[in-house]
């Protein structure tokens, strides 16, 4: 008998002993509860709990990365899009994740889909696709202002995809197109304007100093001798011209 009731012995103390102690790491914290009521958090490293009287909720403090789905949302100029988004927070008090809402996680979650729906219905299709930045900074704040109370921490959101409709995809395709026709017109315009521009001022140099076209006559003949051709050009002056045409003109 003495035997049984040692071994019992040890037995009832290596189940009070594992009961008892628990083991945190460096990233986690464990809310106790004493008989229902809230005495603090404790942790990292060994804590002793009192068997059937203490409680623990443990809590993670890492960064969590929240996937949020495709939401549908109508845009302010009426554009049916689906957004998807990534939400990273954490936990900064324990206590309050514990004690102030049920599932901080499931909360979280359900105030960044809201608010990503919120948010992005009230910008138009433009701004949503060009100010990203923007977008992904307003519902930021107004996730980390509402789950403040609850002890998270939201410190970033990134706007992850944006689809658009096929006809809408379309659309903005043939516009890009448009406004790629545009700028190659007025590109070219400007270079018209100022080509002509140049030979203006050069009608004027040649105007003024007449010996300037006769050195442009032998620019031309060097440039067209250069590609091996067998036709020569020689520029004739048309006052050498001017006697015959004169005599034909009074016969």
């Amino acid at each position: 008998m003495n035997g049984l009731s040692l071994i019992f012995l040890l037995v009832l103390i290596i189940s009070f002993l594992a009961s008892a102690i628990k083991i945190l790491n460096e990233y986690e914290r464990g809310v106790i509860f004493r008989l229902g009521r809230l005495i603090g958090a404790k942790g990292p490293g060994l804590i002793i709990l009192i068997p059937i009287i203490d409680k623990m909720v443990k809590v993670d403090l890492r960064t969590v990365t929240l996937d949020v789905p495709p939401q549908d949302i109508i845009t302010r100029d009426n554009v049916s899009v689906k957004v998807s988004a990534v939400v990273y927070f954490r936990v900064l008090d324990s206590q309050k994740a514990v004690v102030d809402v049920e599932n901080f996680y499931f909360a979280t979650s359900q105030l960044a889909q809201t608010t990503l729906r919120s948010v992005c219905g009230q910008a138009e299709l433009d701004h949503l696709l060009a100010e990203r930045d923007e977008i992904n900074a307003k519902i930021q704040g107004i996730l980390d202002k509402d789950t403040e109370p609850w002890g998270v921490k939201v410190s970033k959101v990134e706007v992850k995809e944006i689809d658009l409709p096929s006809e809408m995809q379309r659309a903005m395709a043939r516009q890009a197109e448009a406004e790629r026709e545009r700028r190659a017109k007025i590109i070219h315009a400007e270079g018209e304007f100022q080509a002509a521009e140049k030979l203006s001022e050069a009608a004027n140099i040649i105007a003024k100093y007449p010996a300037t076209l006769q050195l442009r006559y032998l620019q031309t003949l060097k440039e067209v001798a250069a590609e091996h051709n067998s036709t020569t050009l020689f520029p004739i002056p048309i006052d050498l011209l001017k006697p015959f045409l004169d005599k034909d003109s009074k016969a």
